[in-house]
Parts: structure tokens; sequence; C-alpha cells
């Protein structure tokens, strides 16, 4: 019998090329949309909730991201996400604190897309002019049922829609008993993100724009230039930098 890490490596492998031929389309829209807004000054927000936090954290102040991605953090860890308005008025403050400005784009994760507050975070982005691109699941999104006042899922609400390509449940290795292990949504989720941010990098390049990428502050210099990357963005970062 093949070993289950095997079999992991098998199924998330053939899903991480599928998603990359089948989010290129969307991807080739988005970061043109994304680096004019960029070299306008302006920044890339990003939102999960519960476990899909880590994905959208994946490109908030990394060595060799773009510096100009920040993130609608919630404080419970996914506790309260379907608490009704919640997502709202955790948009608002974010939107006080840091502003989400029209042109910007959010790019809200969701793995099931059925939960409440991505839906509120989405619905509050595009009621102040910004584009939304949703990361989600869309065979998970569709075999459920919202939770969202509205009845709306994620993919309902988004411009844009970026598939993980997962399984409902997220995890592909059979184990026995009806239970199954080895989730996908990360590896593939912090996948898309980094080769939407990579695309964005090379619209800029091509465009003759500055690249405003971090590097490791482990790197000789690299504290200094990233603070100065920083400091043209002040009051606009959710994460400090070193």
């Amino acid at each position: 019998m093949t070993p289950l890490p095997d079999r992991y490596y098998e199924r998330a492998g053939g899903l991480l090329a599928r998603a990359k031929e089948a989010n290129a389309p969307v991807i080739a829209r988005l970061a043109p949309l994304i680096g004019k807004s960029i070299a306008g000054g302006g920044v890339v927000h990003t939102f999960g909730s519960g476990h899909s936090e880590i994905i959208s954290r994946e490109v908030i102040g990394r060595a060799g991201g773009l510096v100009c991605v920040t993130g609608i953090i919630d404080p419970t860890g996914g506790y309260a996400e379907n608490l009704p308005g919640y997502g709202e008025i955790l948009a608002a403050r974010y939107d006080r604190q840091y502003r989400l400005d029209p042109g910007e784009t959010v790019v809200v994760v969701s793995n099931s897309g059925n939960n409440a507050s991505p839906v509120d975070v989405a619905l509050y982005a595009k009621a102040k002019g910004l584009a939304v691109a949703a990361l989600t699941s869309v065979a998970m999104s569709r075999a459920g049922a919202s939770r969202h006042p509205s009845g709306k899922r994620l993919l309902e609400v988004a411009d844009h829609v970026l598939d993980n390509g997962g399984v409902p449940g997220d995890a592909v290795v059979e184990i026995g008993d009806g239970l199954s292990a080895g989730p996908t949504s990360t590896l593939v989720g912090c996948s898309i993100l980094n080769w939407l941010m990579l695309s964005v990098v090379e619209w800029l390049k091509a465009n003759g724009h500055p690249l405003p990428v971090l590097r490791s502050q482990n790197m000789p210099g690299a504290v200094e230039h990233n603070r100065e990357l920083a400091s043209r963005y002040r009051g606009r970062l959710s994460r400090q930098l070193a």
C-alpha cells in the first residue's frame, strides 16, 4: 500500500498543477489592476477568517514580497466569524485606522466561502469602491449553504474568483473509517497568492515602475532598505516592519 505521505504528495501536487492552469486567466486580469493601483500609491489588503488567516498573512511583510500588502486581522482568530455583522465592524474599524481606498484591491480568503465574516468584509469593501478577489474552494462553496444573513456566498459577491481546486472537507487522503487527512487549502492557496504577487511584480517591471519588494532582514542592508520602503506607506500598513 502506498504510504499516506506519498499519496498526499501525488494528490496535492496534482491539485497544485491544475490550480496554476485554472487560475492563470484570473491572475492575468487581476495583476494589471493591482499593479496600476500600486503604481498610483495604493496598497493591497487581505483578509482570512479562522485558518484562512494563515494564507492571508503569507504575503504580508514577507521577504521577497511587496511591501504594500496589509491585512485585516481578526483578533478572535475566527471565533466570531459567524456573528452577524462582525465582519463589517472589523472592516470598518480597519478602514478608519488604515483606509480602504477606492480603486484598491482586497483579497478575501475563505476555503468554504460560506462563513459570514468574509462575506461581510467583501461587501464592505465593494461599497467603498474596492475590487474584491475571493480565494476559495469553488467545489466546497457550492456544496454548502451560506451562513451570511443575505444568503450569499463569497464567490457570489467577489469581482474575481481564485479557486484553490480543493475538495469538500479540504483533506485529500482517505485513511479509513470514513475519515480523510491531508488538507490542501494552505499549500495551494499560498501558491496562488504568490503567483498573483509575482504577476504584479512582472507588470510593474514591464511598465517601468519601481519594485517595492522587501528583502530578508537577515541580509546585509536589508533592514534599512525595508524601512525606507515602508516609510512611503506610513499609516497604511497593519504590520510594523523592523
